[in-house]
């Protein structure tokens, strides 16, 4: 996914979704090139590694667009992960994950979500999920929260990219 700067002008569904991606190339740029043990460093004290933030944030992807907004059911690996026994399974697990799997779940779960997206008639349709508030969300106001969610971690994406290789960057 090429890495592209939003439209200044645009529509506000297009600015939205041309933000997320950007977030979304970001994510993926930090993780470029790199092999599983590189994927898998931390910095202590935090458990936090790129290739969990791969999965971490394919599951939200998936999570919020697929099945919250469009109402699908959960998508493997989602539908089978033992979450009851540990609920931080994705960031756990990518461990692994071969590299080039963990970013091939990222991009599917993306396009998936765009799809999602696409079909939606406009920004104020809402979820099929009811939050435990009792409220519908609004496609805004989910694409608002991953932009939120994955520029959130991009900016830990940045720290474990640096102390990997020394490599900066947007």
């Amino acid at each position: 996914m090429d890495r592209r700067d939003p439209e200044v002008d645009a529509d506000e569904r297009t600015s939205l979704t041309q933000v997320l991606d950007y977030h979304r190339a970001t994510l993926l740029g930090k993780a470029a090139g790199l092999d599983a043990a590189s994927l898998d460093r931390r910095l202590e004290p935090s458990t936090l590694t790129l290739g969990g933030l791969l999965k971490h944030l394919a599951l939200n992807e998936d999570t919020w667009f697929t099945e919250r907004f469009a109402g699908a059911p959960a998508l493997a690996p989602w539908d089978t992960a033992p979450w009851d026994e540990d609920p931080d399974w994705e960031l756990s697990t990518a461990r692994h994950d071969e590299p080039d799997a963990l970013r091939d779940l990222y991009r599917a779960a993306c396009e998936r979500s765009r799809a999602v997206v696409a079909a939606a008639p406009d920004l104020d349709a809402l979820s099929a999920w009811v939050d435990r508030e009792g409220r519908r969300w609004s496609l805004r106001a989910i694409l608002l929260h991953l932009i939120e969610e994955t520029a959130r971690h991009n900016g830990h994406a940045d720290l474990l990219r640096q102390a990997i290789d020394g490599s900066t960057g947007e």
